[in-house]
């Protein structure tokens, strides 16, 4: 009975090493393409279709700023941010990425800021509504109407953006940053990405550094070619 036992038991521990010696190869394939495809929804989660860019389109080197509107240190960064754009304005593009931490005020200037992307007036209704941060956010409390006033004077159709404001289509774009927000761990405005790699440590000499070093390394593959 014992030999019988153990026999069955040898049997049966060969088929399972032969099962695992089988698997392993499929397994780490499995585990790779996993890896892979993580790789792509956390490149995907940095950078929508829908996300504002400004620079040129397809620059190599690719800031990725969680912005919000209202925030006193998203408004200091900018004149940084544009100062890098025009300094390497073939090399560099800046994504922006719709982050409301602030609350009502924050979601409304979101909403403002993606009406005047779809009607091709982002720029200027970004800057306009930064430079004059003071007038319409402030700390919980907001002016709705300086918004929309402010924005006009950059270029926002009104009437137009009436409708646009409360869409369905401008909601998804919202809530699709906001589940980016969360899968990326954001937790402070600005938070930044040179080109998929978080900036840590955090500062504006920190950046300026993080997107030479990058333009360094592409303008040297350049010139290798």
């Amino acid at each position: 009975m014992f030999k019988k036992a153990s026999f069955i038991l040898a049997g049966t521990l060969m088929l399972t090493a032969a099962i695992v010696a089988v698997s392993k190869p499929a397994l780490l394939d499995m585990q790779a393409q996993a890896a892979k495809e993580s790789g792509v929804q956390a490149e995907d989660s940095l950078v929508r279709s829908h996300s504002p860019i400004l620079g040129r389109e397809d620059a190599p080197v690719t800031i990725v700023e969680f912005f919000d509107p209202a925030c006193e240190a998203c408004r200091a960064f900018y004149p940084l941010t544009k100062s890098i754009l025009e300094t390497y304005p073939e090399k560099v593009r800046l994504i922006v990425r719709y982050t409301p931490f602030h609350g009502d005020v924050s979601d409304k200037a979101i909403r403002v800021l993606e009406v005047a992307r779809r009607q091709g007036v982002f720029e200027p209704v970004l800057e306009r509504l930064l430079a004059r941060q003071d007038q319409w956010a402030s700390h919980g409390s907001f002016d709705e109407s300086a918004i929309l006033d402010i924005a006009s004077q950059g270029g926002l159709d009104l009437a137009a953006a009436e409708e646009q404001l409360t869409s369905a289509e401008v909601q998804a774009v919202i809530d699709q940053d906001m589940a980016d927000v969360r899968a990326n761990q954001i937790r402070q405005t600005p938070t930044f990405f040179v080109n998929g790699e978080p900036l840590d440590p955090f500062g504006m000499q920190e950046l300026i550094d993080a997107v030479e070093s990058e333009v360094a390394e592409i303008s040297g593959e350049e010139d290798g070619q």
